[in-house]
């Protein structure tokens, strides 16, 4: 098919080749000159460079292509010993327009570091750079040392276990005192001590560009590297310093904790869990700088702290998830729903995750009761929870007086017609809510019915999903109607539904005067051409629409002709997803002509259909 009818406009060979993977580049861009000019740069784009990938001949050959290069050691077959390999390396540098290179675990030593920074004296791209795991030495960081002082490109700079000393941390520190540009240093897991630390910590005081600098394993600096770059954050303001035993301060200063809160806060933020317990437990002032952090965002879990300790200190607590496990002996029991309202009452909970922990109605009765008087949530999880329709009907009583709470989550449910009825109810009188994930809940044609008169009269609801629940036409004709006087909706999801060709034609009809909605999601739903015709219509109409999904339904060549036409007078639509339908090799033609001319629609899963459509 495509070696004796080559696609004619290089854009559309562009965009195809977008979606491709490098196979199917490579096949494409042997087809012609024309079609190589459109399909190599993209295969040479990312290149991941092993034993059974690209030659290194190739890579070299297209090196002006390529921006983000990864080198496995398998690729240096032919190149024994590790000089050879840096050189390879500098060679593909030089004149390229590398942006990133990756060469993580390639026994690249002194040698390969000093050809490597031969090159990128000269080199003017590359911005990312990562040699982890390179027993490059002291030797090895001395000469790229070198290289970032006269470097203006390069901002990020991995060495992590790379057989570092103090004396490669030193050539590297004269190098910051006068490079500009590198924002990223990691260091971490290497042999750099005290020595290393303290000209580290000289440079960071006059460095103002670097803002994170990694540490971490540097098991050698001790109290005289570790109050070296303490005193460094005192002047330097932008930097982190991450990994450092800072607890090494606690043994020097028991009674003499460190003076300014700001230091002790940017100190807080590189700590671990454990090292923010250790340095809460020094006295209270650095229990009030260390203990905020330790609890700001929670994962309750069988390993983790206590119950009891999370519920000492909910206050300070904002994002909280907790794991089943946590519960104990009181998983599966109503207690564990009062365990959680107990937290939540008098706490700064802003967001609550409690996904698979089987609450049921029990525990979501008593979660409702504490959202009756709490003013500070605003996500709230509970995916998977088992909860019906009773459970369903507190939560939802509570959000009749709940201002706060923006976003719930009830995917995975059995709220049922009588839980949707319910939320209905709520709809029309709540003006917090914005975001209702509601998949899988059994709601069906009568739910959905329900859902549409609160939607009628709701004003902040802006995301509704309500895949995977049974709605059928008249559920769909119903949620159509609200859609005619909706103003706030942007996203409604109906995938894998049963609205037919018949709910897609109430929809269309709610398209023509909906000027909000920018998503709507109807795959799978046992749409046919009719349904797509009557769509397309819409689509005529609609000024703001951006993405319609008809993945996996029954669109034939009739539809794919009608959704062809729409597309020359609309431009507002963004993306149509036709994957996984019946359109023929007329309907991949149509719509494909359409794309010569419409520059704003990308239309999903064509190409893979035209693949295997016999001409």
């Amino acid at each position: 098919m495509f070696p004796t009818h080559p696609l004619e406009l290089p854009e559309i060979r562009s965009r195809i080749a977008s979606s491709l993977g490098i196979k199917d580049l490579a096949s494409c861009a042997r087809v012609n000159q024309e079609w190589n000019n459109s399909f190599t740069p993209p295969l040479y784009n990312s290149v991941v460079l092993s034993k059974h990938g690209l030659s290194m001949e190739s890579v070299e050959r297209n090196k002006h292509f390529i921006q983000h290069l990864t080198i496995y050691s398998y690729a240096y077959e032919n190149q024994p010993s590790t000089s050879e390999q840096g050189q390879v390396v500098s060679r593909i540098m030089a004149n390229s327009y590398l942006t990133t290179l990756a060469l993580q675990y390639n026994s690249i030593g002194d040698n390969g570091a000093i050809a490597l920074s031969e090159a990128l004296k000269t080199n003017s791209t590359l911005a990312e750079l990562y040699l982890n795991s390179n027993p490059i030495g002291d030797n090895g960081a001395a000469a790229l040392s070198e290289t970032l002082k006269a470097n203006s490109t390069l901002t990020t700079l991995d060495l992590g276990d790379s057989f570092i000393g103090d004396n490669g941390a030193i050539s590297l520190s004269e190098a910051l005192k006068t490079n500009s540009t590198l924002e990223t240093l990691n260091l971490d897991t290497n042999w750099i001590g005290d020595n290393g630390a303290v000209a580290l910590s000289d440079a960071l005081k006059i460095n103002s560009t670097l803002t994170t600098l990694d540490l971490m394993d540097c098991n050698w600096i001790r109290d005289i590297g570790a109050v070296a770059l303490y005193n460094a954050l005192k002047t330097n303001s932008i930097v982190d310093i991450e990994g450092v035993e800072f607890r090494s301060l606690i043994r020097m200063f028991p009674t003499n904790p460190l003076d300014l809160p700001e230091i002790r806060s940017r100190i807080a933020s590189s700590l671990g869990i454990k090292d923010l317990a250790s340095c809460a437990r020094v006295n209270q002032e650095w229990n009030n700088s260390f203990t905020p952090p330790l609890y700001n965002t929670v994962v309750l879990s069988k390993q983790g702290a206590s119950m009891e300790s999370f519920e000492r200190n909910k206050h300070l607590i904002q994002h909280l998830r907790i794991h089943k496990s946590a519960y104990g002996d009181l998983y599966l029991k109503s207690e564990q729903g009062e365990l959680i309202s107990r937290i939540m009452a008098n706490s700064n909970l802003t967001a609550l995750d409690l996904q698979y922990n089987s609450i049921r109605d029990k525990g979501a009765i008593a979660l409702s009761e504490a959202l009756k008087t709490n003013s500070t949530l605003t996500f709230l999880s509970l995916y998977t929870n088992s909860i019906g329709d009773n459970g369903a009907a507190a939560l939802f009583e509570a959000l009749k007086t709940n201002s706060t709470l923006a976003t719930l989550d009830l995917d995975t449910n059995s709220i049922g017609e009588s839980g949707a009825a319910a939320l209905s109810e709520v709809l029309k009188i709540n003006s917090t809510l914005a975001i209702l994930n509601l998949p899988y809940n059994s709601i069906g044609d009568n739910g959905a019915v329900a859902l549409s008169e609160g939607l009628k009269i709701n004003s902040t609801l802006t995301y509704l999903s309500l895949n995977g629940n049974s709605i059928g036409p008249s559920g769909s004709q119903m949620m159509s109607e609200a859609l005619k006087t909706n103003s706030t909706l942007t996203e409604l999801c109906l995938n894998n539904n049963s609205i037919g060709d018949n709910g897609a034609a109430a929809l269309s009809e709610a398209l023509k005067t909906n000027s909000t909605l920018i998503t709507l999601e109807l795959r799978d739903n046992s749409i046919g051409d009719s349904g797509a015709i009557a769509l397309s219509d819409a689509l005529k109409a609609n000024p703001t629409l951006m993405t319609l999904n008809l993945n996996t339904n029954w669109i034939g060549p009739d539809g794919a002709h009608a959704l062809s036409e729409a597309l020359k007078t609309n431009v507002t639509l963004a993306t149509l997803n036709l994957g996984q339908n019946s359109l023929a090799a007329s309907g991949i033609d149509v719509l494909s002509e359409v794309q010569k001319t419409n520059s704003t629609v990308t239309i999903v899963g064509t190409l893979i259909q035209r693949m295997l459509v016999p001409y």
